[in-house]
């Protein structure tokens, strides 16, 4: 069989494909003694890169008279990890550095005590909506990230040299699992 690019052109790329910078990432539940509200709704438009995690199953190896037979095991969810930039005011920052010191603070290594006093606890919730190239009323996917908890908040870089650059740095999350959800409204 013949490949043209005018199939290859009808075909995959029929409405040109999807585009990876047209997504938006919401972070809700979140309690207010650990992220502000407005560092929150902040979030949406520092949260300048994320991704779509990858799908796991573990393999089991069961021996059989000399051989392996191998059988699908476990679901895994990989951390997931964000990239935000950073404001001056270091709104957003400053609640994932609260929200991780109050899983284990940094001299005792204990849970704060307002954290285990809170109705939410420590976990919230993320979600990725994937939007088609004719604007926001155009979502192709949305991925639900269940009880989502900071991990690690990453370095900023600093330099004298980092002229015309304006900060950024990554949030990795662990969370119990992700749902997704096929929209395409475009």
């Amino acid at each position: 069989m013949a490949f043209t690019i005018d199939k290859f052109r009808s075909g995959a790329l029929a409405a040109g494909g999807a585009r990876a910078n047209l997504f938006e990432v919401v972070i809700s539940g979140i309690d207010a003694t650990l992220m502000t509200a407005g560092a929150v709704k902040e979030f949406t438009f520092a949260c300048k890169a994320a991704n779509i995690p990858p799908m796991a199953v573990g393999v089991v190896e069961v021996p059989y008279f000399g051989r392996v037979v191998k059988v699908p095991g476990n679901k895994t969810f990989d951390n997931w990890s964000v990239t935000i930039i950073n404001d001056e005011g270091f709104a957003i920052r400053s609640g994932f550095e609260k929200w991780v010191s109050s899983m284990g603070t940094h001299i005792g290594n204990v849970q704060s005590s307002a954290s285990s006093a809170l109705e939410s606890g420590l976990y919230g919730a993320a979600e990725v909506t994937h939007f088609g190239k004719t604007g926001s009323g155009s979502i192709l996917a949305t991925y639900n990230f269940v009880n989502i908890f900071p991990v690690s908040v990453g370095e900023i870089a600093l330099g004298w040299d980092a002229n015309d650059a304006v900060e950024e740095f990554t949030v990795e999350f662990a969370y119990d699992y992700w749902t997704h959800k096929d929209v395409v409204t475009t």
